[in-house]
């Protein structure tokens, strides 16, 4: 059963959003919390979509860790059977006998050659041996090329260094309320400048019959601070020119609100412009809740202390009745109002229905 709420329509669309308005097309959220587009992409074969450069950058560093040396042991594994199959015979300076010492120097040399040591005892003297050993060193310093890029970039590729709150609030806020979400920077040393936020949302209305998405730029308390050392909590005051206004929990969830936060600002370590996205779908936002402070000062008196682990707490606030004012439609006879369809996840449309 359709909600008789209405969208303002003389409110302005956001419509370079990125995102489609057909709403039976989308599952899931659109972005999601860790910043990436919650997209999967057919039509091309694995090995064309898949880029190992972003793969590689991306990994965590036990992992990328992890690859480089089973990468190692096993480019040594392979070419110590190729000396073995060429034959022990073709390699000078061989001590061993038995054949699992004879694999054992096979491998230690190919590991020689690999890395261009050559301790010198063991060399090769045919053909074959010398071949595979100057493939093998070849691919040594390619190897190392390759490895020496993937490390540097994955230590000078900007990074925002931000972590959010895991829940938006919807919050008393100067006679009324507002939804809140917090965010602060973790790294030490890498606190940034010239700090610039956007915040949209969409949200599942009733157009002609049907339901679609609409996108609209949420009206912040600032948008902008000029350093960054400390938490920031960022503002949307729910008022006349909000699309949120008169908002429950329920209708939230009839609308399939999700709010995209793009951050962006100038890091002074990397000497270069950082941005970091992140998403609240309706399930993470709370009503009737305020954050509480997270940082205060030290014992001495001397500093502050950002307190991290403060980040997602929060404190009941219930609002007041009437703090999210209900103002009066505006009349135009041309512009249809958007409306609230009610059908939500149970209707099995839209984003919303595979949340989490």
């Amino acid at each position: 059963m359709a909600l008789s709420k209405k969208i303002d329509p003389s409110l302005k669309e956001n419509t370079d959003t990125g995102f489609g308005t057909n709403a039976d097309n989308y599952g899931g959220r659109f972005i999601n919390r860790d910043g990436s587009f919650n997209l999967r992409k057919e039509g091309k074969t694995f090995l064309e979509r898949y880029s190992i450069y972003h793969h590689m950058l991306t990994l965590p560093r036990w992992r990328f860790a992890l690859v480089i040396v089973v990468f190692f042991v096993l480019i040594n594994l392979l070419f110590a059977c190729l000396y073995l199959l060429i034959g022990m015979g073709q390699l000078q300076g061989v001590l061993a006998t038995t054949p699992w010492a004879k694999f054992k120097e096979a491998f230690f040399f190919s590991t020689e050659t690999f890395t261009t040591v050559g301790y010198g005892r063991v060399n090769p003297l045919g053909d074959g041996a010398n071949l595979a050993a100057a493939i093998e060193a070849m691919l040594g310093f390619l190897s190392f090329a390759l490895a020496t890029g993937l490390m540097y970039g994955r230590f000078s590729r900007p990074h925002a260094f931000l972590i959010f709150s895991d829940y938006a609030l919807v919050s008393p806020y100067k006679g009324g309320a507002a939804l809140m979400f917090r965010f602060a920077p973790y790294k030490d040393n890498h606190a940034l400048t010239d700090v610039e936020i956007r915040v949209n949302i969409g949200l599942k209305v009733q157009m002609d019959g049907s339901a679609e998405y609409r996108y609209y730029d949420l009206g912040l308390e600032r948008t902008k601070v000029e350093s960054l050392p400390m938490n920031w909590t960022v503002v949307h005051p729910i008022d006349a020119k909000s699309p949120l206004q008169a908002f429950t929990s329920e209708d939230m969830q009839a609308a399939d609100v999700e709010l995209y936060v793009l951050i962006r600002g100038f890091d002074d370590v990397y000497s270069n412009f950082v941005q970091q996205r992140t998403s609240y779908t309706y399930s993470e936002i709370k009503f009737n809740r305020k954050f509480v402070p997270m940082y205060r000062e030290s014992k001495d008196g001397r500093t502050t202390i950002l307190e991290l682990h403060k980040l997602n707490e929060y404190v009941e606030a219930p609002l007041n009745i009437g703090t999210i004012a209900t103002a009066a439609p505006v009349a135009r006879e041309t512009v249809p109002s958007p409306e609230i369809t009610g059908m939500g996840p149970a209707a099995g449309m839209g984003p919303a229905a595979n949340r989490k």
